[in-house]
């Protein structure tokens, strides 16, 4: 498979006043998936090692144990929690909601483990970690309002710092991802 070109996305992060670093090198993309047990995506690991973008609220992979990036990797079970907590969400496909808050929130929890591991890109954007391959759809995720931001990595990237309108970036969208397709299309 051909090598991505990144300069024209990770250009328009740097017009867009976001600094730009040195790319990842295997040895720390492999301990950041090693910590956070989950692989980079091919396109999102190209991209990582071409160059790094710096400052909030994209995630700081070099500092990978922070709570900066601890609290974007917690950021879409604590969401859903909290919905379940305070606006009575809940999916039929898991069960019957226990009438005791604290075990509503204990199953929820436990089958959101069975969702694909979202890998936060900028602030509530997420790339799903499964199928680990090129090309699935970015998602922006605040509690339970999940909605398509690229149908890929490159899709969303022209979106949030290009001219590609949010419109065009979802359009392409084809691939379904378990759990998060569910929320999305809801």
């Amino acid at each position: 498979m051909a090598k991505e070109d990144w300069s024209v996305p990770l250009g328009l992060i740097i017009l867009d006043g976001k600094e730009i670093g040195p790319g990842l090198s295997e040895h720390e993309l492999a301990a950041i998936e090693d910590y956070w047990a989950f692989r980079f995506p091919p396109d999102l690991r190209e991209m990582l090692q071409v160059a790094l973008p710096l400052m909030p609220p994209f995630p700081d992979w070099r500092g990978y144990r922070t709570s900066q990036v601890c609290d974007l990797m917690e950021w879409p079970v604590d969401g859903i929690c909290y919905d379940v907590e305070h606006d009575d969400f809940w999916l039929d496909a898991w069960g019957r909601r226990p009438l005791a808050l604290e075990d509503a929130i204990t199953v929820a929890k436990a089958n959101l483990k069975l969702a694909p591991k979202l890998i936060p890109i900028y602030g509530h954007r997420y790339l799903p970690a499964e199928p680990c391959e090129s090309g699935n759809p970015v998602f922006s995720v605040y509690q339970t309002d999940v909605i398509y931001y690229g149908a890929n990595l490159r899709d969303y990237i022209l979106t949030e710092f290009g001219d590609l309108s949010w419109e065009q970036a979802v359009a392409k969208v084809s691939k379904r991802i378990p759990f998060w397709a569910d929320l999305a299309d809801s």
